[in-house]
Order: structure tokens, then C-alpha cells, then sequence
């Protein structure tokens, strides 16, 4: 290996409470001749520490770990000095996980089951700022963006779409919420475009479907 291609080895920190998990990801990459790995670290603390001091180009990052964990770890290390891309190293996969981590800045979210090879692209993909998502992971995330968002419906209107459900025309639910019967119309066209229906009956119908309205007694 010349010396210019020495010089281009990434330097990495490797930050799990495991020992066994650990010492394991560090046997991975010992061969590795484009990686280099300057440290290692038993708790999030000790990671952001050896950020501080060496500003590795990517710290592989487990979640939970003691004193520190590594989304609260990602956090200070994002928002410090150095250029350290955070990648995610974990067997977690729940969604609270995966979106905590990337709030908090990960540039990447792999799991503990990832080969060698898999492992090596990401960390040389999070370096160049690159995201980088387990397939497990990356399908999770798409799902949950296809998910529609959910209804919600505002105090006034429940009470006027209650008193639709209770027969009532507009100017009696005017009078029962002390409303003008034109305010009444105002909610009654906000709650149909909320739930994409044409007219008071669907409306009713599925407010109760998707559980914003109680059904009346």
C-alpha cells in the first residue's frame, strides 16, 4: 500500500456497552486496509469524549448504552465541533428508535445482522455525508411516509358534528352552542374537507369510523 493511500484511510470509533459486541465489529474492520479504527468506547459519554479528541470521520454508534445513550450521544456530537458522521450500529429496529436516531442527526441506521461487506460500504457511504438505512430499516421509514396522517378535529367542531349526530339542523346547533348558524357552516365545511366527504350523514358516519366521534346513546 503506497503512503497517499494510507493517508486515506477512514478513522473510525466504535461506541457499544457490549465487550463480545464490540470486540466483534472491530475484528470485522481490522483488515479492512481503508478503515482504521482510533478507538473505542463502552458508553455514550466515552464516545463523545473520544470525538472531542481524535474527530474520528464516523463513530458507529449503539443505542443503548450506559451514562450516555447513543441518540443523546449523536446529539452532542452533531452539535459539536468536529465532522464525525454518526451511523448507527444496533439491534433495535421500532420506529420510536429509528426516528429518535435520526432526529438526533444519524447519518445512517444499520443493524447488528449486517455483513462485513454491507458494513463497509456504510461506513464509507456515511463519511461522503451519504444516508445510509438497513433494508429493514428503509422499508419501515417508506411505510410510515405512506401512511395517511391522521384526522384530528378541533374541540368546536365535535361538539357541532354531536349535535348533527343528534338530528339537530343548523340554526338549532347554532342555538345550542351559541354560535351564529354561519359560524355552524364555517365548522360543518371544515369537518367535510377533514374527512373528504360531501354532506352531514358521511360526515357523521365516518367521524365515528375513525373513532373522532362517541356514539350517541
Amino acid at each position: 500500500m503506497t503512503q497517499g493511500a494510507a493517508e486515506k484511510k477512514l478513522r473510525i470509533i466504535v461506541a457499544d456497552d457490549h465487550t463480545v459486541m464490540r470486540a466483534g465489529v472491530v475484528a470485522l474492520l481490522a483488515d479492512e486496509p481503508t478503515i482504521e479504527i482510533v478507538g473505542e468506547a463502552e458508553d455514550g459519554r466515552a464516545a463523545v469524549g473520544l470525538v472531542e479528541r481524535l474527530e474520528p470521520d464516523v463513530a458507529l454508534m449503539d443505542l443503548r448504552m450506559p451514562v450516555l445513550d447513543g441518540t443523546s450521544a449523536t446529539t452532542e456530537i452533531v452539535a459539536g465541533p468536529a465532522r464525525t458522521r454518526v451511523l448507527i450500529l444496533t439491534t433495535y429496529e421500532t420506529d420510536a428508535e429509528i426516528e429518535r436516531a435520526v432526529e438526533a442527526g444519524a447519518i445512517g441506521y444499520l443493524l447488528k445482522d449486517a455483513t462485513r461487506e454491507q458494513l463497509v460500504d456504510a461506513v464509507h457511504s456515511a463519511s461522503r455525508g451519504e444516508t445510509v438505512l438497513a433494508p429493514r430499516v428503509a422499508a419501515r421509514l417508506v411505510a410510515r411516509m405512506r401512511m395517511p396522517a391522521p384526522v384530528t378535529l378541533t374541540r368546536r367542531e365535535v361538539d357541532v358534528l354531536g349535535a348533527v349526530a343528534d338530528g339537530l339542523s343548523n340554526v338549532e346547533i347554532g342555538r345550542r352552542l351559541v354560535i351564529t348558524e354561519a359560524t355552524v357552516k364555517t365548522h360543518l365545511l371544515r369537518v367535510f374537507a377533514k374527512l373528504d366527504v360531501g354532506d352531514r350523514t358521511h360526515a357523521v358516519v365516518t367521524a365515528l369510523e375513525l373513532g373522532l366521534l362517541e356514539r350517541r346513546p
